[in-house]
């Protein structure tokens, strides 16, 4: 049996989505306060307890973070189409090989509006 844990990290950054039809106001430069949910699921370590240690989560999204936080999210390399879509797929990527059982990447651009992604296999 498997269970499931889920840090929140955060991240700051302005965009812009070059592909929407013109006059689409998300077209303009704008800015999100961006929450990034990372949930892995494993089995629950008999011996510790814990599907694994939330500050393992922490630094092994720090990188990720310190590359999107501030920054105009077109200029990062490979998100010059900075959607929710592709933010989420994006962070999987730098995550995938390092965090073990990594099930989701949840990127909230609003209160309201996310975007789940599941890697490429789901």
């Amino acid at each position: 049996m498997s269970t499931t844990i889920i840090r929140d990290m955060s991240f700051e950054a302005a965009h812009y989505l070059p592909k929407t039809p013109p006059g689409h106001k998300c077209r303009q430069m704008h800015g999100h306060s961006y929450t990034c949910e990372v949930q892995v699921t494993r089995p629950v370590d008999g011996e510790s307890g814990w599907v694994c240690d939330f500050a393992d989560l922490r630094q092994a999204f720090e990188p990720v973070r310190l590359a999107l936080d501030h920054h105009v999210l077109n200029e990062v390399p490979g998100l010059e189409n900075p959607t929710s879509e592709n933010i989420a797929r994006w962070i999987w990527e730098r995550l995938a090989a390092g965090v073990a059982g990594l099930s989701a990447i949840v990127v909230h651009e609003t209160p309201t509006s996310r975007c789940v992604y599941t890697g490429p296999d789901a």
